[in-house]
């Protein structure tokens, strides 16, 4: 699941950035064949992140992800046509530095599972339950003073 789509980069970086990084043939056109990818690719970054806290893929988009999955795919466009900005360079390294958070638990993520229930409050998140206790012990101290 791709967490932007192609307007997006438009909506967020203006028309004449987005079709600079977008239009290959100067058609006046997005190719959808290059932008696909590299939303895709900014996701899958996403998810190596993400994944570190939810399970993925993840029952809903989170809104918080759009504007990650946009700067990190006009990062990699813009490097791959030596186009890239200082402006950017920060929003990347921004956008990274708010999944580490996300992925160190520091940033809660808007994540809404259909299917599960409202009473449960680790629903979507990928909590782990704490587990304590075991088998018996073996050796104990009593056993071993029998010995």
């Amino acid at each position: 699941m791709s967490y932007a789509v192609p307007s997006d980069i438009r909506d967020a970086w203006g028309e004449r950035i987005f079709l600079a990084l977008a239009d290959e043939d100067a058609d006046g056109q997005a190719d959808a064949a290059r932008l696909a990818p590299a939303l895709a690719a900014a996701s899958a970054e996403i998810d190596g992140y993400v994944g570190a806290r939810h399970r993925l893929p993840l029952p809903s988009r989170p809104e918080q992800l759009r504007r990650p999955c946009v700067d990190i795919a006009v990062y990699r466009l813009a490097t791959n046509g030596s186009l890239v900005t200082e402006e950017m360079r920060q929003r990347y390294e921004d956008a990274v530095a708010f999944l580490d958070k996300v992925a160190k638990g520091m940033v809660v993520l808007d994540v809404v599972d259909p299917n599960a229930d409202p009473e449960d409050a680790t629903a979507g998140q990928g909590a782990r339950p704490i587990v304590s206790g075991g088998p018996e012990r073996i050796f104990t101290r009593q056993g071993m003073s029998e010995l």
